[in-house]
């Protein structure tokens, strides 16, 4: 009997503790599908009319590819019951309802400021169909413990060991040590299998139904979803874009295949290189709270010739990442190992580890664990800049950069409302209600230090699903903090310094130069240097939400020294910093002098031939409130929570745009 105890006791703490490594973000690995998930097949595309408007030098287009619905687990398990084809309905202006995140007051109405142009839903592969099994009563699993346990009718004992509440105590419902519960997915995993199926085609039939294929060409979708591993609470989750409806059988999980490298090679074996007409791209996002393990070299132990294959499929399967979205943005950080360069004072926006915090551990050449705890080091990959001069630093080491990518931002918002991106509303992560939302507390961090994300941008001859996805893949995209500004940016050896003076900027961009997402040509013979023209218009807004004054364009300029430390410089090349623009805190109203557009051209003073290096431009707003400022004056005074007073919130932000790299590559 004491032997059977201790026996007992022994198992309870292993799986006590899987439970808690599980919370803390470890994904536990299941069995492989049986059987395998099927390649694309090959198929005709549905027919579509040409789009009335075609623009050949191309027009600005404004997205969101990051969106969850209630098919996800942790946006279900919050509370979010709202579908992908609501979300598609959001996006092109249809007003629905959201959870308001009080079960007490229900749901609230919401409806985006302005339609998007494009959207894709992006929910996780992981459990999709033990939601669907576990909320549709009837279904096979509906009555079995972990459902149960799911919806909250009942208690893991092991919840109740841990003294785990909530969504924690309800997601135990559908993990087990193997990955997935088998009371939920059957022995095999063959229900779970089954029904990720159906819902995987009811995401693509939500997709195909709001696609414009009239002449119109008024919106676009995406097939796609989110490939989420979060080892040790610790985030290297990709977006999987799809190019047309050709897709595989299912969509590929960090429980099946919990390395990313193998990801990559999934793809191209069930989508790229089958022939079928199926095609992905993978963005990674939010690499903030990567604790440096984004864009660590995977591959480093591998022999040379198999380095420089895995690095040339990452570049090619990866032409994006993600620069801005609700946990905060990605783009540099002050005082990071080995980065030299004068300090940037535009770097210190919608830090979420930051805010009021001491600085993290540096992780340098290392990384770490933990950053969605608030733990772990922080790494200078964990920032795009200095991930781009990584790839600089590998393409040195071994003759090929895994890391040119462009930029776009998005939301990661799990209530179905893509682009809900406005700073008059609240950040739409989860529902929440108003006063909820600026409360600090102690413990995790909440809501007040989100932000309500960005948007994609891409420069496309027309609305539709190819003419979008090749500017992905040519990185001719651009990222915002939420305002529809316009960027463009071009480079090359022979632009007119009289460039901003052209009728047709973009045509003279073009036909003098490369646009962003590019590589210089190379440097014709009696070229000193080469220069860059950056053009921007200010987002306009609406009548009831005015946009921002644009206050100045920078280009951003960094490369990799022989000693293998990185450098930075900021130029500002149109506008001025000293505007003297601010924000009255009483009103939220702005004051000062702003442009609604600018422009630019400037030629590196310090270029260096045989130096590879890597350009892009940065279009920031004048000041205006954050959005946890205006929330707070909307509250009555003797009403307004702790995060209305505190000092760990910024009261202003400044908006701002990022264009992708233009890139020099030496001889």
């Amino acid at each position: 009997m004491k032997r059977a105890a201790l026996i007992l006791g022994i198992v309870l703490i292993v799986a006590a503790s899987s439970l808690v490594l599980t919370f803390k973000g470890i994904e536990p690995t299941a069995k492989p599908w049986n059987p395998p998930p099927a390649a694309a097949v090959k198929a005709s595309l549905l027919p579509r009319a040409a789009c009335r408007e075609r623009v050949p030098e191309r027009q600005a287009l404004f997205g969101d590819l990051h969106i969850h619905t209630g098919v996800s687990m942790d946006a279900n398990a919050m509370g979010t019951r709202t579908t992908p084809e609501d979300a598609y309905r959001y996006a092109k202006g249809s007003e629905i309802e959201v959870f308001s995140g009080d079960p007490a007051v229900g749901m609230r109405l919401a409806q985006i400021d302005r339609p998007l142009d494009f959207a894709a839903v992006t929910d996780h592969a992981e459990w999709m169909g033990e939601v669907s099994l576990c909320m549709t009563p009837g279904s096979p699993s509906y009555d079995t413990d972990g459902c149960k346990i799911y919806r909250g009718e009942e208690q893991a004992t092991l919840a109740k060991i841990l003294r785990l509440k909530g969504f924690r105590a309800r997601i135990g419902g559908l993990i087990d040590l193997g990955g997935r519960r088998t009371d939920v997915c059957g022995d095999e995993g063959e229900l779970c299998r089954a029904e990720l199926a159906n819902v995987w085609r009811a995401n693509q039939v939500a997709a195909e139904s709001h696609y414009d294929r009239s002449p119109s060409c008024s919106f676009t979708t995406f097939h796609a979803w989110e490939y989420s591993h979060s080892p040790y609470s610790t985030k290297i989750h990709r977006n999987v874009i799809l190019r047309n409806e050709i897709a595989p059988e299912l969509p590929i999980s960090s429980l099946e295949t919990p390395r990313e490298i193998d990801l990559r090679h999934q793809l191209v074996d069930l989508c790229n290189d089958n022939d079928s007409g199926c095609e992905a791209i993978a963005i990674p996002h939010n690499p903030n709270l990567s604790n440096g393990q984004m864009f660590k070299i995977e591959y480093a132990d591998l022999p040379l010739e198999e380095q420089r294959e895995e690095a040339r499929l990452r570049a090619r399967l990866e032409p994006i990442v993600e620069m801005m979205q609700i946990k905060g943005e990605s783009e540099c950080r002050n005082g990071m190992y080995d980065v030299l360069g004068a300090e940037d004072e535009l770097c210190n926006f919608e830090k979420n580890r930051d805010m009021g915090r001491q600085d993290p551990e540096d992780c340098e050449e290392g990384s770490g664990w933990g950053a969605q705890a608030g733990k772990g080091c922080i790494s200078r990959t964990d920032y795009v800049r200095y991930a781009l001069l990584s790839g600089l630093r590998e393409k040195t080491r071994i003759d090929v950069n895994p890391y040119e990518f462009g930029f776009i931002g998005s939301t990661d918002n799990h209530m179905s409302t893509p682009g809900s991106v406005t700073e008059y509303d609240v950040p739409y992560k989860f529902g929440m209600l108003p006063e909820k939302q600026v409360t600090i507390g102690e413990g995790k961090r909440g809501p007040a230090f989100w932000n309500p994300g960005g948007l994609a941008g891409v420069w496309a001859e027309e609305n539709s699903r190819d003419s979008i996805f090749d500017a992905l893949k040519r990185r001719e995209s651009f990222a915002t903090s939420g305002p529809r500004i316009r960027p463009r940016f071009f480079g090359g050896w022979d632009l007119p310094e009289a460039l901003c003076d052209e009728a047709q900027f973009a045509q003279a961009g073009y036909a003098n130069g490369v646009a962003m997402g590019s590589k210089l040509p190379t440097q014709p013979q009696g070229s000193s240097s080469p220069s860059f023209a950056v053009s921007a218009f200010a987002d306009p807004g609406t009548e009831a939400q005015p946009g921002g004054l644009l206050q100045r364009a920078q280009i951003v300029k960094g490369w990799v020294d022989g000693e293998g430390k990185f450098h930075q410089e900021v130029h500002d090349i149109a506008g001025t910093p000293d505007n003297a623009a601010d924000v009255d805190l009483q009103t939220c109203e702005p004051r000062g002098a702003g442009a609604s557009t600018l422009c630019g051209v400037w030629q590196d003073p310090d270029f260096d031939a045989d130096q590879d290096a890597v350009y892009y431009a940065r279009i920031v707003e004048n000041p205006s409130c954050r959005w946890s400022a205006r929330l707070c004056l909307l509250l009555p005074e003797g009403e307004r929570p702790d995060g209305c007073t505190t000092d760990q919130l910024p009261k202003t932000i400044q908006e701002r745009a990022w264009t992708s790299p233009i890139w020099y590559v030496g001889s």
